[in-house]
């Protein structure tokens, strides 16, 4: 009878089914605290590695490369505990700039300066993640940033306006923007 009563409170409280019950499984095994965040290091390493192209007669050393540093990271546990605290931070924080997006989208016609707003929303939010993720990891950096955000934002905001200062006194370029995109994409020409 107890035994069915805390049954019951597990799945009253949960509520989740047998997909949740899948998941708490995966993460007992430590699929997103271990198996997840080695992929992730792995494949961003990899495509680094073959981006810059160092090893050039020898593709071989590249995945090599990346799986021992994706391993290597994950050995003393940061890295994971860094990722389970920064990327439910950044998951709100996109959903804060959806719902931007999609209220500018709605109700602004013209959308020049309101791409420049969302640029800015988005590196606000970028800023509010990244220091509340190094507060709850316990880097002293959160408690600088707790202690010194006015000033850095004041320092932000002087810089923003001298950047509106310095771009209003340019005459702008009369070539149209994707042409100045392609023209740095292809190399300048």
């Amino acid at each position: 009878m107890l035994e069915n009563l805390v049954t019951f409170a597990y799945y009253g409280t949960y509520n989740t089914g047998a997909f949740g019950d899948f998941l708490d499984a995966l993460a007992y095994q430590g699929f997103f605290s271990l198996f997840l965040p080695f992929l992730l290091i792995f494949a961003l390493l990899l495509g680094i590695l073959n981006q810059i192209n160092i090893f050039k007669e020898n593709k071989a050393v590249n995945p090599i490369i990346a799986f021992v540093v994706a391993l290597m990271a994950l050995q003393f546990g940061f890295v994971t505990e860094f990722f389970s605290e920064v990327f439910p931070r950044m998951a709100i924080g996109l959903s804060v700039i959806l719902v931007v997006l999609i209220l500018l989208g709605m109700f602004i016609p013209k959308k020049n300066w309101a791409a420049y707003g969302l640029l800015g929303i988005s590196g606000i939010i970028l800023i509010i993640v990244l220091v509340q993720t190094a507060g709850a990891v316990g880097w002293y950096a959160g408690y600088w940033w707790y202690a010194n955000w006015p000033t850095v934002a004041g320092a932000v905001f002087i810089l923003i306006i001298i950047g509106i200062i310095v771009g209003a006194s340019h005459e702008p370029s009369k070539e149209p923007v994707e042409s100045i995109i392609t023209r740095l994409l292809h190399g300048g020409k």
